[in-house]
């Protein structure tokens, strides 16, 4: 099922499966999500819930058990249930059914709220624990912005660019997913450029430990573009299969695991425990620049 919401000029779309907020149009009605095209990725902005990234074979160990569980979790495959609605917010919400119980055995109940702003929107999770013990999980987001925005543009006429001047290293992955022991310095004063053959040879750009709260992705030429405020969050991360026409930023409370790492989930990065009965809430944002 479908939610539209308009908020002003603002209007989006949500879709009940998955959890999704899939369509984002400005006054102008310019549409700011992309993917959505199986030549190069199916997905638009799904959640990643319980893990981000990608398990060892596939596969964690919970509690002495092995569980499978592939990449990014349950929730972006299942079906959620509208709890709240107005002109221009909605609620949605996943909870545990049998086939989330035989990769991920535990209780929970995962709400998400997409609030349209102003000048964009922000979406809010929620994860509260609905069982007796202890329930560890990570969580993130996997938002595709259309790149370029506009007819002339080039995915290369944009640039990254982070509220505050800093260099990084990015996480490096292995062809398997997992975090290697090895980093590559990006980011010169806390600017990035974009082009297809970085994301070619590294695949995806993972940042952590940032002193910036927000990046922006701008066309050079005008400033223009949309800014990410990923302050709740750990780690963030960019991903493009080489050639589309979108740019996915991805604020995350979680992260695939290192390869010298042992496969007991518990030993996951930026992983989340709530006791019997606690919530967590975690929100990013998305502003028009």
């Amino acid at each position: 099922m479908q939610y539209p919401l308009q908020k002003g000029s603002v209007r989006a779309v949500v879709e009940s499966y998955g959890g999704e907020l899939v369509s984002l149009l400005d006054a102008a009605g310019t549409e700011y999500i992309g993917g959505g095209e199986p030549a190069f990725w199916s997905g638009r902005n799904p959640v990643l819930f319980p893990i981000v990234g990608v398990l060892r074979g596939n596969r964690t160990e919970i509690e002495g058990q092995f569980y499978e569980m592939s990449r990014h979790g349950v929730a972006r495959k299942n079906e959620f249930t509208q709890v709240e609605a107005a002109p221009d917010s909605v609620v949605l919400e996943l909870r545990e059914t049998p086939e989330t119980l035989r990769r991920y055995p535990f209780p929970f109940a995962l709400r998400i709220r997409h609030q349209l702003l102003e000048n964009g929107f922000s979406t809010t999770y929620t994860v509260e624990n609905t069982g007796n013990g202890s329930l560890p999980f990570c969580i993130g987001a996997h938002t595709a912005i259309r790149c370029p925005l506009h007819a002339g543009e080039r995915f290369e006429d944009y640039q990254l660019v982070f509220d505050t001047p800093e260099d990084a290293e990015t996480l490096m992955l292995t062809p398997e997913g997992m975090l290697a022991s090895s980093t590559e310095p990006m980011l010169k004063n806390g600017v990035q450029s974009l082009d297809y053959e970085t994301f070619r040879r590294l695949d995806t750009l993972i940042f952590r430990g940032l002193r910036s709260k927000k990046v922006s992705l701008l066309y050079r030429e005008t400033g223009r573009g949309i800014q990410l405020d990923f302050h709740e969050f750990p780690a963030v991360a960019f991903w493009t299969p080489p050639g589309a026409p979108f740019l996915c930023m991805e604020p995350w409370h979680g992260c695939a695991g290192r390869v010298q790492d042992s496969d007991r989930f518990l030993d996951k990065p930026f992983l989340i425990q709530l006791r019997p009965g606690e919530s967590k809430h975690l929100t990013y944002s998305f502003a028009f620049v």
